[in-house]
Protein backbone atom coordinates (compact mmCIF):
# COMPACT_ATOMS: atom_id res chain seq x y z
CA UNK A 1 0.00 0.00 0.00
CA UNK A 2 1.38 3.30 -1.08
CA UNK A 3 0.69 6.99 -0.28
CA UNK A 4 2.22 9.44 -1.82
CA UNK A 5 1.37 13.43 -0.51
CA UNK A 6 1.14 16.49 -2.39
CA UNK A 7 2.50 19.75 -0.43
CA UNK A 8 -0.16 22.36 -1.09
CA UNK A 9 0.50 23.91 1.44
CA UNK A 10 3.03 24.99 4.34
CA UNK A 11 6.42 24.14 2.36
CA UNK A 12 8.15 27.53 3.16
CA UNK A 13 10.61 29.39 1.09
CA UNK A 14 13.39 29.08 3.48
CA UNK A 15 13.64 25.69 5.26
CA UNK A 16 14.78 27.30 8.56
CA UNK A 17 10.88 28.67 8.80
CA UNK A 18 11.39 31.58 7.61
CA UNK A 19 9.63 33.47 4.32
CA UNK A 20 6.83 32.55 2.99
CA UNK A 21 4.49 29.70 1.59
CA UNK A 22 5.85 28.69 -1.44
CA UNK A 23 2.23 28.42 -3.41
CA UNK A 24 1.43 31.83 -1.85
CA UNK A 25 4.59 33.30 -3.60
CA UNK A 26 3.67 32.11 -6.72
CA UNK A 27 0.32 33.08 -6.77
CA UNK A 28 1.58 37.14 -6.88
CA UNK A 29 3.74 35.97 -9.46
CA UNK A 30 1.25 34.32 -11.35
CA UNK A 31 -1.65 36.76 -10.24
CA UNK A 32 -3.61 34.25 -9.21
CA UNK A 33 -4.60 32.69 -6.01
CA UNK A 34 -2.82 29.83 -3.95
CA UNK A 35 -5.63 27.07 -4.48
CA UNK A 36 -5.11 27.77 -8.22
CA UNK A 37 -1.48 27.32 -8.37
CA UNK A 38 -1.96 24.30 -6.09
CA UNK A 39 -4.57 22.62 -8.32
CA UNK A 40 -2.14 23.73 -11.75
CA UNK A 41 1.08 22.14 -10.62
CA UNK A 42 -0.96 19.07 -9.31
CA UNK A 43 -3.02 18.22 -12.50
CA UNK A 44 0.48 19.13 -13.99
CA UNK A 45 2.51 16.50 -12.08
CA UNK A 46 -0.37 13.65 -12.00
CA UNK A 47 -0.55 14.48 -16.13
CA UNK A 48 3.36 13.81 -16.10
CA UNK A 49 3.57 11.04 -14.00
CA UNK A 50 0.60 9.10 -16.25
CA UNK A 51 3.17 10.57 -19.60
CA UNK A 52 5.93 8.45 -18.11
CA UNK A 53 3.78 4.94 -17.46
CA UNK A 54 4.37 5.71 -13.68
CA UNK A 55 1.78 2.85 -11.48
CA UNK A 56 -0.22 5.12 -9.34
CA UNK A 57 -0.53 4.50 -5.52
CA UNK A 58 -2.84 3.49 -4.05
CA UNK A 59 -3.79 7.41 -2.89
CA UNK A 60 -2.72 10.71 -3.30
CA UNK A 61 -2.99 12.82 -0.60
CA UNK A 62 -3.11 16.65 -0.36
CA UNK A 63 -2.16 18.42 2.99
CA UNK A 64 -4.42 20.87 2.97
CA UNK A 65 -7.46 17.75 2.94
CA UNK A 66 -5.37 16.31 6.24
CA UNK A 67 -5.65 19.54 8.17
CA UNK A 68 -7.52 18.51 10.88
CA UNK A 69 -5.17 15.45 11.24
CA UNK A 70 -1.99 17.97 11.57
CA UNK A 71 -4.09 20.06 14.05
CA UNK A 72 -4.45 16.56 15.90
CA UNK A 73 -0.89 15.40 15.94
CA UNK A 74 -0.24 18.57 17.08
CA UNK A 75 -2.17 18.85 20.04
CA UNK A 76 -0.93 15.14 21.38
CA UNK A 77 2.69 16.64 21.03
CA UNK A 78 1.94 19.57 22.80
CA UNK A 79 0.28 17.38 25.46
CA UNK A 80 3.59 15.42 25.92
CA UNK A 81 5.21 18.28 26.00
CA UNK A 82 7.25 18.76 22.92
CA UNK A 83 5.66 22.13 21.56
CA UNK A 84 6.04 25.58 22.55
CA UNK A 85 5.08 29.07 21.40
CA UNK A 86 6.79 31.87 19.90
CA UNK A 87 5.48 35.05 18.12
CA UNK A 88 4.51 33.59 14.85
CA UNK A 89 3.93 30.13 15.56
CA UNK A 90 4.05 26.90 17.07
CA UNK A 91 7.79 25.42 17.50
CA UNK A 92 8.74 21.57 18.31
CA UNK A 93 11.53 21.31 21.28
CA UNK A 94 14.72 19.19 19.44
CA UNK A 95 16.01 19.14 23.05
CA UNK A 96 13.42 17.38 24.24
CA UNK A 97 14.09 14.31 21.78
CA UNK A 98 17.87 13.00 22.38
CA UNK A 99 17.76 11.05 19.43
CA UNK A 100 17.65 14.51 16.70
CA UNK A 101 20.57 14.34 15.52
CA UNK A 102 21.18 10.46 15.07
CA UNK A 103 19.63 10.35 11.75
CA UNK A 104 20.99 12.57 9.37
CA UNK A 105 24.78 12.39 11.84
CA UNK A 106 24.17 16.43 12.20
CA UNK A 107 26.44 17.82 14.56
CA UNK A 108 24.40 19.85 16.46
CA UNK A 109 27.31 21.74 18.28
CA UNK A 110 28.74 23.46 15.26
CA UNK A 111 24.94 24.95 15.12
CA UNK A 112 24.95 26.23 18.41
CA UNK A 113 28.12 27.66 18.24
CA UNK A 114 26.64 30.07 15.39
CA UNK A 115 23.41 30.29 17.00
CA UNK A 116 23.58 34.05 18.35
CA UNK A 117 24.63 35.30 14.38
CA UNK A 118 21.14 33.11 12.70
CA UNK A 119 18.77 32.39 15.01
CA UNK A 120 15.19 33.20 15.07
CA UNK A 121 15.30 35.79 18.49
CA UNK A 122 12.64 33.65 20.36
CA UNK A 123 13.53 29.62 19.39
CA UNK A 124 15.07 27.77 22.07
CA UNK A 125 17.22 25.82 19.84
CA UNK A 126 18.31 26.16 15.82
CA UNK A 127 17.15 23.05 15.11
CA UNK A 128 13.35 23.70 16.39
CA UNK A 129 11.27 23.73 13.61
CA UNK A 130 7.59 24.99 12.92
CA UNK A 131 4.84 22.59 13.29
CA UNK A 132 1.79 25.16 12.95
CA UNK A 133 2.74 29.02 11.49
CA UNK A 134 0.52 32.08 12.54
CA UNK A 135 -0.44 33.94 9.86
CA UNK A 136 0.91 37.85 9.65
CA UNK A 137 -1.44 40.29 11.25
CA UNK A 138 -3.23 42.24 8.52
CA UNK A 139 -2.39 40.60 5.84
CA UNK A 140 -5.08 37.68 4.92
CA UNK A 141 -3.73 34.51 3.17
CA UNK A 142 -5.48 32.34 0.55
CA UNK A 143 -5.09 29.39 2.44
CA UNK A 144 -5.24 29.45 6.66
CA UNK A 145 -7.31 27.96 8.79
CA UNK A 146 -8.40 28.58 12.76
CA UNK A 147 -6.01 27.65 15.53
CA UNK A 148 -7.34 26.02 17.74
CA UNK A 149 -7.60 27.53 21.08
CA UNK A 150 -6.31 24.27 23.13
CA UNK A 151 -3.17 24.87 21.47
CA UNK A 152 -2.91 28.34 22.01
CA UNK A 153 -0.97 29.87 25.30
CA UNK A 154 -3.46 32.45 25.96
CA UNK A 155 -6.29 30.87 24.14
CA UNK A 156 -6.29 33.89 21.62
CA UNK A 157 -7.87 33.34 17.92
CA UNK A 158 -5.23 33.05 15.65
CA UNK A 159 -5.04 31.87 12.15
CA UNK A 160 -2.39 29.90 11.19
CA UNK A 161 -1.11 27.14 8.19
CA UNK A 162 0.31 23.85 9.10
CA UNK A 163 4.64 23.45 8.74
CA UNK A 164 5.98 21.71 5.97
CA UNK A 165 6.78 18.64 8.51
CA UNK A 166 4.27 17.57 10.16
CA UNK A 167 1.72 16.60 6.85
CA UNK A 168 3.53 13.67 6.43
CA UNK A 169 3.85 11.97 9.97
CA UNK A 170 -0.16 13.43 10.31
CA UNK A 171 -0.78 10.98 7.07
CA UNK A 172 1.60 8.15 7.82
CA UNK A 173 -0.34 7.93 10.99
CA UNK A 174 -3.72 7.89 9.75
CA UNK A 175 -3.03 6.48 6.65
CA UNK A 176 -0.56 3.48 7.36
CA UNK A 177 0.30 3.13 10.99
CA UNK A 178 2.81 4.36 13.39
CA UNK A 179 5.71 2.45 11.68
CA UNK A 180 5.92 2.08 7.47
CA UNK A 181 7.98 -0.24 5.51
CA UNK A 182 9.40 1.95 2.83
CA UNK A 183 10.00 5.98 3.36
CA UNK A 184 11.56 7.63 0.41
CA UNK A 185 12.53 10.95 -0.60
CA UNK A 186 15.53 13.21 -1.93
CA UNK A 187 18.41 13.22 -0.19
CA UNK A 188 18.14 16.63 0.41
CA UNK A 189 15.67 15.69 2.26
CA UNK A 190 17.47 13.59 5.18
CA UNK A 191 19.27 16.98 7.43
CA UNK A 192 15.97 18.59 7.98
CA UNK A 193 12.85 17.05 6.31
CA UNK A 194 12.99 13.36 7.46
CA UNK A 195 14.96 14.66 10.08
CA UNK A 196 11.90 16.64 11.83
CA UNK A 197 9.48 14.22 10.76
CA UNK A 198 11.07 11.27 12.84
CA UNK A 199 11.39 13.80 15.93
CA UNK A 200 7.63 14.50 15.63
CA UNK A 201 6.55 10.71 14.56
CA UNK A 202 8.61 9.15 16.87
CA UNK A 203 7.80 11.82 20.13
CA UNK A 204 3.88 11.46 19.30
CA UNK A 205 3.59 7.01 19.31
CA UNK A 206 6.81 6.02 20.46
CA UNK A 207 7.46 3.49 17.81
CA UNK A 208 10.02 3.26 15.14
CA UNK A 209 8.57 5.63 11.90
CA UNK A 210 10.32 3.31 9.13
CA UNK A 211 12.07 0.38 8.50
CA UNK A 212 14.36 1.24 5.31
CA UNK A 213 14.58 4.30 3.69
CA UNK A 214 15.06 4.93 -0.12
CA UNK A 215 16.66 8.31 -0.76
CA UNK A 216 17.29 9.35 -4.66
CA UNK A 217 20.63 11.52 -5.23
CA UNK A 218 19.50 14.41 -7.48
CA UNK A 219 19.36 14.99 -11.40
CA UNK A 220 22.27 17.87 -12.54
CA UNK A 221 21.21 19.56 -16.17
CA UNK A 222 24.90 20.07 -18.15
CA UNK A 223 26.71 19.64 -14.90
CA UNK A 224 24.78 22.57 -13.01
CA UNK A 225 22.35 22.19 -10.05
CA UNK A 226 18.47 22.66 -11.53
CA UNK A 227 17.64 26.06 -10.16
CA UNK A 228 14.80 28.70 -10.76
CA UNK A 229 16.86 31.76 -10.82
CA UNK A 230 19.16 29.93 -13.79
CA UNK A 231 16.02 28.64 -15.47
CA UNK A 232 18.11 25.15 -16.79
CA UNK A 233 15.33 22.96 -15.75
CA UNK A 234 13.19 21.26 -18.73
CA UNK A 235 10.10 19.73 -18.83
CA UNK A 236 8.94 16.35 -20.23
CA UNK A 237 7.44 18.89 -23.02
CA UNK A 238 10.87 20.19 -23.73
CA UNK A 239 11.69 16.57 -24.35
CA UNK A 240 9.29 15.70 -26.23
CA UNK A 241 9.32 18.84 -28.66
CA UNK A 242 12.88 17.30 -29.66
CA UNK A 243 11.28 13.97 -30.47
CA UNK A 244 12.07 11.86 -27.47
CA UNK A 245 9.71 10.30 -26.02
CA UNK A 246 9.15 9.24 -22.08
CA UNK A 247 10.24 6.04 -22.62
CA UNK A 248 13.58 7.22 -23.78
CA UNK A 249 14.15 9.62 -20.65
CA UNK A 250 12.82 6.37 -18.51
CA UNK A 251 15.90 4.61 -20.18
CA UNK A 252 18.21 7.44 -19.46
CA UNK A 253 17.01 7.64 -15.37
CA UNK A 254 17.83 4.05 -14.75
CA UNK A 255 20.94 3.72 -16.28
CA UNK A 256 22.06 5.81 -13.42
CA UNK A 257 21.47 4.27 -9.88
CA UNK A 258 19.21 6.04 -7.51
CA UNK A 259 21.63 6.46 -4.44
CA UNK A 260 24.25 7.98 -7.46
CA UNK A 261 23.99 11.80 -8.93
CA UNK A 262 23.34 11.71 -12.31
CA UNK A 263 23.70 14.64 -15.26
CA UNK A 264 20.85 15.47 -18.02
CA UNK A 265 22.14 16.33 -21.21
CA UNK A 266 20.51 15.74 -24.66
CA UNK A 267 23.59 13.93 -26.05
CA UNK A 268 23.16 11.54 -22.95
CA UNK A 269 19.21 11.14 -23.77
CA UNK A 270 20.19 10.77 -27.52
CA UNK A 271 22.24 7.78 -26.26
CA UNK A 272 19.55 6.60 -23.88
CA UNK A 273 17.22 6.23 -27.01
CA UNK A 274 19.66 4.58 -29.26
CA UNK A 275 20.17 1.98 -26.48
CA UNK A 276 15.76 1.59 -26.31
CA UNK A 277 15.50 1.46 -30.02
CA UNK A 278 18.19 -1.22 -29.99
CA UNK A 279 16.36 -3.35 -27.35
CA UNK A 280 13.19 -2.80 -29.59
CA UNK A 281 14.74 -4.63 -32.56
CA UNK A 282 15.81 -6.84 -30.41
CA UNK A 283 12.01 -7.93 -29.45
CA UNK A 284 11.26 -8.28 -33.08
CA UNK A 285 13.50 -11.04 -33.48
CA UNK A 286 10.06 -12.56 -31.77
CA UNK A 287 7.99 -12.60 -34.62
CA UNK A 288 10.85 -14.35 -36.54
CA UNK A 289 11.80 -17.16 -34.25
CA UNK A 290 9.85 -20.24 -33.65
CA UNK A 291 8.07 -21.87 -30.63
CA UNK A 292 9.42 -25.56 -31.53
CA UNK A 293 12.10 -26.72 -34.32
CA UNK A 294 13.83 -29.32 -35.78
CA UNK A 295 15.01 -32.04 -32.82
CA UNK A 296 18.37 -31.54 -35.26
CA UNK A 297 18.31 -27.91 -35.10
CA UNK A 298 20.01 -25.85 -31.94
CA UNK A 299 17.76 -24.08 -29.91
CA UNK A 300 18.77 -20.58 -27.96
CA UNK A 301 16.49 -20.21 -25.20
CA UNK A 302 16.16 -17.52 -22.64
CA UNK A 303 14.76 -19.65 -19.84
CA UNK A 304 16.86 -18.37 -16.39
CA UNK A 305 17.15 -14.92 -17.55
CA UNK A 306 13.99 -13.85 -16.06
CA UNK A 307 14.99 -15.17 -12.76
CA UNK A 308 18.27 -13.40 -12.58
CA UNK A 309 16.93 -10.06 -13.84
CA UNK A 310 15.05 -10.07 -11.08
CA UNK A 311 17.41 -11.18 -8.67
CA UNK A 312 19.90 -7.94 -9.58
CA UNK A 313 16.75 -5.47 -9.31
CA UNK A 314 16.39 -7.20 -6.09
CA UNK A 315 20.18 -5.93 -4.88
CA UNK A 316 19.27 -2.28 -3.47
CA UNK A 317 17.30 -1.89 -7.28
CA UNK A 318 20.24 -2.03 -9.07
CA UNK A 319 19.17 -0.71 -12.30
CA UNK A 320 22.32 -0.09 -14.22
CA UNK A 321 23.49 -3.67 -13.84
CA UNK A 322 19.98 -4.67 -14.67
CA UNK A 323 20.04 -2.87 -18.46
CA UNK A 324 23.96 -4.02 -19.21
CA UNK A 325 22.39 -7.51 -18.32
CA UNK A 326 19.43 -7.16 -20.68
CA UNK A 327 22.12 -5.86 -23.12
CA UNK A 328 24.02 -8.77 -22.72
CA UNK A 329 21.10 -11.78 -23.20
CA UNK A 330 20.26 -9.28 -26.33
CA UNK A 331 24.06 -9.87 -27.53
CA UNK A 332 24.00 -13.56 -27.55
CA UNK A 333 21.55 -13.35 -30.68
CA UNK A 334 24.10 -11.64 -32.67
CA UNK A 335 25.45 -14.02 -35.11
CA UNK A 336 23.91 -16.85 -33.95
CA UNK A 337 22.81 -20.02 -36.09
CA UNK A 338 20.55 -21.03 -33.80
CA UNK A 339 16.92 -20.80 -33.80
CA UNK A 340 15.33 -18.55 -31.09
CA UNK A 341 12.96 -20.58 -29.04
CA UNK A 342 10.18 -17.74 -29.15
CA UNK A 343 8.40 -19.13 -25.77
CA UNK A 344 11.25 -18.48 -23.87
CA UNK A 345 12.19 -15.27 -25.60
CA UNK A 346 8.59 -13.21 -25.50
CA UNK A 347 8.67 -14.46 -21.56
CA UNK A 348 11.98 -12.90 -21.07
CA UNK A 349 10.75 -9.69 -22.81
CA UNK A 350 7.40 -9.46 -20.72
CA UNK A 351 9.70 -9.90 -17.41
CA UNK A 352 11.54 -6.66 -18.55
CA UNK A 353 8.46 -5.07 -19.27
CA UNK A 354 6.93 -5.80 -15.98
CA UNK A 355 9.78 -4.89 -13.94
CA UNK A 356 10.78 -1.65 -15.81
CA UNK A 357 8.04 -0.69 -17.74
CA UNK A 358 9.66 0.00 -21.16
CA UNK A 359 6.69 -1.42 -23.17
CA UNK A 360 8.55 -3.54 -25.37
CA UNK A 361 5.93 -6.13 -26.18
CA UNK A 362 3.45 -3.50 -27.14
CA UNK A 363 5.72 -1.18 -29.09
CA UNK A 364 6.85 -3.70 -31.54
CA UNK A 365 4.01 -5.33 -33.80
CA UNK A 366 4.21 -7.44 -36.39
CA UNK A 367 5.05 -6.36 -40.04
CA UNK A 368 2.50 -7.09 -42.22
CA UNK A 369 2.35 -10.13 -45.40
CA UNK A 370 3.19 -7.14 -47.90
CA UNK A 371 6.43 -6.08 -46.01
CA UNK A 372 7.57 -9.82 -45.59
CA UNK A 373 7.18 -10.55 -49.39
CA UNK A 374 9.19 -7.93 -49.66
CA UNK A 375 12.31 -9.23 -47.43
CA UNK A 376 11.64 -12.79 -48.67
CA UNK A 377 11.95 -11.80 -52.10
CA UNK A 378 14.68 -9.38 -51.62
CA UNK A 379 16.54 -12.65 -49.90
CA UNK A 380 16.19 -14.60 -52.95
CA UNK A 381 17.66 -11.84 -54.71
CA UNK A 382 21.07 -11.59 -52.75
CA UNK A 383 21.13 -15.70 -52.77
CA UNK A 384 20.87 -15.18 -56.52
CA UNK A 385 23.64 -12.69 -56.29
CA UNK A 386 21.15 -10.19 -58.05
CA UNK A 387 22.68 -7.05 -56.55
CA UNK A 388 20.95 -4.70 -58.35
CA UNK A 389 17.25 -5.97 -57.38
CA UNK A 390 18.68 -6.74 -53.89
CA UNK A 391 19.04 -3.11 -53.24
CA UNK A 392 16.18 -2.25 -54.92
CA UNK A 393 14.24 -3.94 -52.37
CA UNK A 394 16.23 -2.91 -49.64
CA UNK A 395 15.20 0.88 -50.45
CA UNK A 396 11.71 0.09 -50.41
CA UNK A 397 11.77 -1.64 -47.23
CA UNK A 398 13.51 1.36 -46.12
CA UNK A 399 10.63 3.89 -47.30
CA UNK A 400 8.66 1.10 -45.10
CA UNK A 401 10.55 2.46 -42.06
CA UNK A 402 12.39 -0.98 -42.45
CA UNK A 403 16.06 -2.76 -41.92
CA UNK A 404 17.38 -5.54 -42.58
CA UNK A 405 20.70 -7.28 -40.48
CA UNK A 406 21.74 -10.23 -42.73
CA UNK A 407 23.56 -13.63 -41.50
CA UNK A 408 24.47 -16.62 -43.23
CA UNK A 409 21.12 -18.43 -43.02
CA UNK A 410 18.67 -15.57 -42.45
CA UNK A 411 17.59 -11.99 -42.83
CA UNK A 412 16.22 -10.51 -39.58
CA UNK A 413 13.92 -7.41 -39.81
CA UNK A 414 13.85 -4.13 -37.80
CA UNK A 415 12.36 -0.56 -37.18
CA UNK A 416 14.90 2.06 -38.32
CA UNK A 417 12.65 4.46 -35.65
Amino acid sequence: KQIINITDVGHLTDDADDGDDKLEVSSKKENTTAWEIANKYTENYLKGREDLGLLPPHKFIKATDYITEQLDLIKTLKEKGYIYQISDGLYFDTEKFPAYAEFAHLNLDNQRTSERICLKEEKKSQSDFAVWKFSQKNKQRAMEWSTPSSLLDDGSEKKGFPGWHIECSAIILNELGNTIDIHTGGIDHIPIHHTNEIAQSVSATGSKLANFWLHNNHMKIDGTKISKSLQNGYTLADITKKGFTTDDFRMFVLQSHFQNETNFTFANLKAAANRLLNWRNYATIRHQSYTTVNQNQEKLTFLPESKLLLEILNDNLNTPKALTFIDSVFSKIDNTEKIIDRKSFTEFLETIDSLLGFNLIESTPDINDETKQLIIKRRNARDNQDWERSDELRNELTKKGIALRDTQKHSYWHYLK
